[in-house]
């Protein structure tokens, strides 16, 4: 559902250039993470890719370093799109796609990566005492002077879980990002720090996602016009169309957190292993 709506890299990009949709400010963003990496010899790399997702965003990293690209994921479905896109790119002998589990070790050789990165895929999926088990695995697979590097949701240390109002707007947007936890940056800079990391950077987004939120949000609200059609002849389930309302009011919710700057859909860390 959501590749139908452009968001075929599952995440949304802070708006670093009006003039540009979603796509031209994902590319923007990628470059900006890839540039933290600071890699010595692009060409020769080897990252890694955590939550690689459909794959997209591992080519277009192997398409600007000229290197190879792993990346893992726990969706089969997404892993077999990604694999077929390699395929279809030509580009089988330089990505490598296969199953990982963030809470699980990670099935690559130690010192085997010149960097890794994410793009909200890794943070959101760990309770506080997970994040350890997780920064350790990283480190681990890691060359000595490699980085990591990401645009990531995180809470921002405006964020007062006492605060009804926040936890309420939490309670509706935390769905819509497929999230399943909520992590303030000092977790997880502590637990790659614990890790042996050195932090390097933990700042918010260089703009807000909420724009491109909101554009998505009025391309929602037209296809719901035209589910409803479609159900009121038998074509489609109600179900779509409630999909639809609980995606648009948890970017309600969203667009409301961001301007509040309680909670950040692209927060930045880089980190390196010494």
């Amino acid at each position: 559902m959501l590749s139908i709506f452009d968001l075929e890299k599952l995440y949304i990009p802070p708006q670093l250039d009006e003039s540009q949709g979603l796509y031209g400010n994902q590319l923007l963003c990628e470059r900006d993470v890839l540039q933290a990496l600071d890699l010595r010899r692009p060409s020769s790399s080897h990252l890694l890719d955590m939550g690689c997702g459909r794959g997209r965003i591992s080519h277009h990293f192997a398409t600007l370093t000229g290197g190879q690209v792993s990346g893992y994921n726990i969706d089969v479905n997404q892993l077999e799109n990604a694999a077929e896109w390699a395929r279809e790119c030509g580009m089988r002998d330089r990505l490598h796609f296969k199953f990982g589990d963030h809470h699980k070790p990670l099935e690559y050789d130690s010192d085997a990566f010149d960097g890794c990165y994410s793009f909200q895929a890794v943070w959101p999926f760990f309770k506080k005492e997970e994040l350890d088990a997780h920064a350790r695995e990283m480190f681990r697979v890691l060359k000595p002077g490699a980085r990591y590097a990401c645009s990531e949701y995180l809470l921002t240390p405006h964020f007062d879980w006492q605060d009804p109002e926040h936890v309420a707007l939490h309670r509706l947007f935390l769905p819509t990002l497929a999230a399943t936890q909520s992590m303030y940056p000092a977790d997880v800079c502590v637990a790659l720090e614990r890790a042996g990391f050195r932090v390097l950077l933990s700042a918010p987004s260089k703009s807000p996602a909420w724009p491109i939120c909101e554009q998505k949000r009025d391309l929602i609200l037209l296809g719901r016009r035209v589910i409803r059609g479609l159900e009121a002849v038998g074509v489609l389930q109600p179900w779509v169309e409630e999909s639809l309302e609980l995606l648009q009011r948890g970017g309600e919710a969203w667009t409301e957190a961001e301007k509040a700057k309680i909670a950040d859909l692209n927060w930045r860390i880089v980190a390196q292993k010494p």
